[in-house]
């Protein structure tokens, strides 16, 4: 095994493509990702890697690179965050339509304006339909773990899509914390290095995402769907090889003490983290409560989900992102449209908190435990939706 090395979340997921043999990287810097990318090209420097860094002028050409590069056949890593990403916006479906397995860590950030460079999910949020896997981490050692895992599910042959690797910004991206650091050698046996097939060859002209019209253009998207319909077996057989050298596992779905909850709070990010610690206290007071921490958000884990929520009363969603116009927060949206398909009675209210790097407290996550059991005892959810730390 490797060793124990104090990294931000930053530099975790920079580390972590270090060894996943990147071949290429088109990156532009925002805070708070530029120290992904800014450690990488150390490396870079330093030879200790033999990656094509390209600095781009801008986001947009960052991913307009990056397909380039995979359509080549290379391996391709690449970040992002907030307005960089809304500005790659329109690439994200041109990587994803075109089946490029890139992989790419955003350090989640709110988006402008007012400008604000503190954490909160509305930059991913406003691209969750873009057709790429989502994977929500709730520190550095899960960044890490993940982005070497997600070359391995992107790259699948059965898969072929871009995975982005979430952390929050400053959270996560700039908090210093024990990592878990896998040798080389296992990274290399894990996820060797990519046996180039060019696709885009000089030698052998070809045509690339051309104009489509309705005779074949719903049929390619269709490809898309079941594309990303396979991606939980094939990440359960990636998450068991990652396990057999690295003794960490993973999954679609993590939650802590779910089977005999009675009371749940479901969240994305770190917050699952100070949420566990709570419900740890409360359980210590005899309160049946319980953790559901989605690691995948697209595809949507809906089995699992429907495994954990099976024995629940009342459930509290945490949206760290506003949805505009919509009756809730994008992840309590997906639960209740889930909830309503399988004809499950279940009081389910969404909480909005979080909003601009706004700290989510102990004693404010302690609040949504007690009114989910409040929910409980009264049978009943009067309030559909709270805004949790905004001063009136």
């Amino acid at each position: 095994m490797g060793k124990i090395v104090g990294l931000n979340g930053d530099e975790a997921v920079a580390y972590a493509a270090k060894q996943s043999s990147v071949d290429v990287v088109a990156a532009y810097p925002i805070t708070p990702q530029t120290i992904m990318v800014e450690k990488f090209n150390e490396f870079v420097a330093d030879g200790d890697v033999h990656t094509e860094f390209v600095c781009v002028e801008s986001e947009h050409s960052a991913m307009s690179a990056s397909v380039g590069a995979s359509l080549t056949g290379a391996r391709v890593f690449t970040a992002s965050a907030s307005q960089g990403l809304a500005l790659m916006h329109e690439i994200l479906y041109l990587a994803s339509s075109m089946r490029c397995p890139i992989v790419m860590g955003i350090a989640n950030r709110a988006l402008s304006a007012p400008i604000n460079i503190f954490a909160d999910h509305s930059d991913m949020m406003g691209s969750r339909d873009c057709g790429w896997i989502q994977v929500y981490t709730e520190d550095a050692q899960e960044a890490y773990d993940w982005i070497i895992q997600a070359f391995k599910i992107a790259e699948d042959p059965d898969i072929l899509l871009p995975i982005t690797v979430n952390l929050d910004g400053f959270t996560i991206s700039h908090s210093t914390q024990d990592v878990n650091m896998l040798d080389d050698k296992d990274v290399k046996k894990f996820l060797p290095e990519k046996k180039i097939e060019y696709l885009l060859d000089p030698e052998k002209p070809m045509t690339v995402g051309a104009g489509n019209n309705p005779d074949y253009y719903y049929e390619l998207k269709m490809q898309q769907v079941e594309a990303m319909n396979k991606v939980p077996q094939v990440v359960k057989r990636v998450n068991d090889e990652f396990k057999n050298f690295s003794g960490r596992k993973y999954g679609i779905v993590d939650t802590y003490e779910i089977k005999d909850a009675e009371v749940g709070v479901m969240a994305l990010g770190s917050v699952t983290g100070t949420a566990i610690s709570i419900a740890e206290e409360m359980r210590m007071a005899g309160n049946k409560v319980g953790v559901i921490k989605p690691w995948f958000y697209r595809p949507f884990p809906s089995n699992e989900i429907l495994t954990s929520l099976k024995n629940l009363d009342v459930l509290a969603v945490i949206d760290r992102a506003i949805s505009f116009g919509a009756p809730f927060g994008p992840l309590c949206n997906d639960i209740m449209a889930l909830l309503q398909n399988e004809e499950i009675d279940l009081e389910v209210f969404n909480v909005i908190t979080g909003l601009g790097g706004r700290d989510i407290t102990p004693n404010m996550t302690r609040s949504i435990f007690e009114k989910a059991l409040e929910v409980q005892k009264e049978k009943k959810v009067k309030k559909p939706i709270i805004y949790l730390g905004v001063r009136s």
